[in-house]
């Protein structure tokens, strides 16, 4: 797996987010849950940036480990924004597999860094 791709994948996952935030204040007039997964679901990408230049192994595992536990917060808003009915299931399925394809990849990067130590 490359970094590269996940990488790309959260940027274009946190575009996405940002388009749904702007959609909820706007079209909904709802502040507080955008304001929540804006900042969730854009910081997953900001947390690997990060981690592109973290200054050892352990600070590199610790900043995707953080991107984890935001994608998988992102994941709540996301729920708590289709059962309050701000957002359609289908776009809470399509962002929801958004999110869980990068969690896997996550997953998978923090394993293999700390299989290598």
């Amino acid at each position: 797996m490359s970094e590269n791709i996940l990488k790309q994948k959260s940027y274009s996952f946190a575009i996405e987010i940002v388009k749904l935030s702007e959609k909820l204040v706007s079209e909904r007039k709802e502040f507080i849950l955008s304001k929540q997964v804006l900042r969730s679901g854009t910081a997953i990408g900001a947390l690997i940036r990060e981690a592109e230049f973290a200054q050892s192994k352990a600070d590199f595992i610790n900043k995707m480990s953080i991107a984890l536990k935001e994608a998988n917060e992102t994941i709540y808003w996301l729920s708590l924004l289709k059962d309050t009915n701000y957002i359609s299931g289908e776009i809470f399925e399509d962002l929801s597999k958004y999110s869980k394809e990068i969690i896997a990849m996550l997953v998978a990067s923090v394993k293999t860094s700390k299989t290598n130590k």
